[in-house]
């Protein structure tokens, strides 16, 4: 009688850990789903500012007095504002998110209309122009990119990475970024904080990989790189995807680096 009792206990007890087996796997099933569902499709924009001579610091009070205000009055958003750490060209980087590439055109159009960014244009303009040049480029988030967020976590240094791959290997180095990197990079101290392909009509659109990482100094981040590249998780997930490519994904000279600080008023900083 008592192993009667004590084998439907135990059948109970089964029934009830495969009943919860199935509702983790079923909350599972619903966040990839959520996830592949609602993906980023957002038009990012990253512009690239060359501050006249002696004119960075001037440009960057128009940004934080008046700009950023007036960008998210005409629905645009601000996403980070960056400058290099070593910065002899004067450059002020930053992106800018947008529902389309037709939304953005609207609110360019409307934010260089409006009476209050004229007057601050023309204000800070009193003694010459405070930009020389300006560069940029159209992008969307990779399938792989965290949710890009403005998160404010404090001290902390920014690099952004642009990688141009060989001929027909952009699309290995995105798996190998899903399958492997992004996470090997966590793994080792650094922080994933955004991840863009050109958008299709973008110069270098078929081989350019463009993404920002934080980390707590650039000494750690070369500690950090260190660690990861002796990693035998990326010796052989490298190794793997260079064989099927029959050679490097990236192209000779094809990783740049520059490391950023954010500026005070930047959203992701």
């Amino acid at each position: 009688m008592a192993a009667i009792f004590l084998s439907l206990v135990e059948n109970r007890r089964s029934w009830y850990v495969s009943l919860g087996s199935v509702f983790v796997g079923v909350m599972i099933l619903m966040a990839g789903h959520v996830g592949a569902a609602n993906p980023d499709q957002r038009v990012y924009e990253m512009r690239v500012y060359y501050a006249a001579e002696g004119k960075l610091e001037a440009l960057n009070a128009r940004f934080r007095d008046h700009t950023l205000k007036l960008f998210e009055k005409h629905g645009m958003i601000n996403v980070g504002y960056w400058t290099p750490v070593e910065n002899p060209e004067r450059q002020l980087i930053y992106f800018l998110a947008y529902p389309s590439r037709e939304s953005r055109e609207t609110s360019w159009k409307s934010f260089l209309a409006d009476p209050d960014w004229q007057a601050a244009y023309k204000q800070s303009e009193v003694n010459g122009k405070l930009v020389a040049k300006v560069d940029m480029k159209f992008l969307q988030a990779t399938d792989y990119s965290p949710a890009i967020e403005p998160i404010a976590q404090g001290d902390r240094v920014f690099e952004l990475r642009t990688y141009t791959t060989t001929t027909g290997n952009l699309d290995a180095l995105h798996a190998r970024f899903r399958d492997h990197t992004v996470g090997l990079f966590a793994k080792h101290g650094m922080t994933n904080v955004a991840y863009w392909k050109l958008m299709d009509d973008q110069d270098g659109a078929k081989e350019t990989l463009i993404y920002i990482m934080a980390h707590k100094s650039v000494a750690a981040a070369g500690s950090s790189f260190d660690a990861f590249r002796q990693d035998p998780e990326w010796v052989a997930a490298r190794t793997a995807s260079e064989e099927k490519a029959g050679g490097s994904l990236t192209a000779k000279d094809g990783v740049k680096s520059v490391f950023l600080q954010a500026t005070d008023y930047s959203p992701i900083r």
